[in-house]
């Protein structure tokens, strides 16, 4: 089983990351799927099904029940747990799902590191944050930045975000391995702040977001 972690984090809640080295067969068998689920992947297709799958099995695993419990989405199409005290976040890239829960607004992005997140930056990035970049790690560094706007707003949970202009990520140093920093969605007479965490695993950058 290639559960790659699960750990309790700060200051209530759990991650966990899952290695994808099953088949949709395993998964399916597995998880038992509702009737609306069984809709949905009907609608997807090679690996983004097979990552969609992976990322509710270690929802499931996390929860730590017998039956599984329905993940469902609201008015907003942000899932959440039925039946749970706990607000979920889940993500997924390639090889790997990562799944995020708390008692409070949260969010989790992992994404694989590519070279062409380059050529959308300035659709995402503001000026300060872009000059925070150094050479030598300009790529990790972009990508931390995105898996924190992706964070914030799966946490904010409402679509219709600008990530340039409503997402607003303090600029910081970026660590090798793992780091620290802050941000915050504004949007009308909304305001929310978030701490968040990123940390590099292999060829993979992973983000998530608490809010405070």
């Amino acid at each position: 089983m290639p559960l790659l972690s699960h750990e309790s984090i700060t200051p209530v809640g759990e991650l966990g990351i899952w290695e994808i080295t099953e088949t949709e067969e395993f998964f399916i068998e597995k998880l038992d799927l509702f009737p609306r689920e069984k809709e949905y992947i009907a609608t997807l297709k090679g690996r983004r099904k097979l990552e969609w799958l992976a990322g509710r099995y270690l929802l499931h695993y996390m929860s730590g029940r017998v039956i599984r419990g329905a993940c469902v989405k609201d008015e907003y199409g942000k899932p959440y747990l039925k039946d749970s005290p706990y607000q979920i976040s889940i993500s997924h890239s390639r090889e790997l799902a990562s799944v995020i829960a708390a008692p409070f607004s949260i969010g989790i992005d992992i994404q694989k590191l590519v070279g062409k997140i380059e050529r959308i930056a300035h659709k995402f990035m503001r000026a300060n944050e872009m000059e925070s970049l150094e050479k030598g790690t300009r790529l990790e560094h972009l990508h931390v930045y995105w898996g924190a706007k992706e964070a914030l707003y799966k946490a904010y949970g409402r679509r219709e975000l600008d990530f340039r202009k409503h997402i607003h990520i303090e600029p910081f140093s970026y660590d090798l391995e793992s780091g620290f920093c802050s941000g915050e969605v504004l949007k009308g007479d909304f305001k929310a702040r978030y701490q968040i965490w990123y940390e590099r695993r292999g060829d993979f950058i992973l983000v998530w977001a608490i809010e405070e």
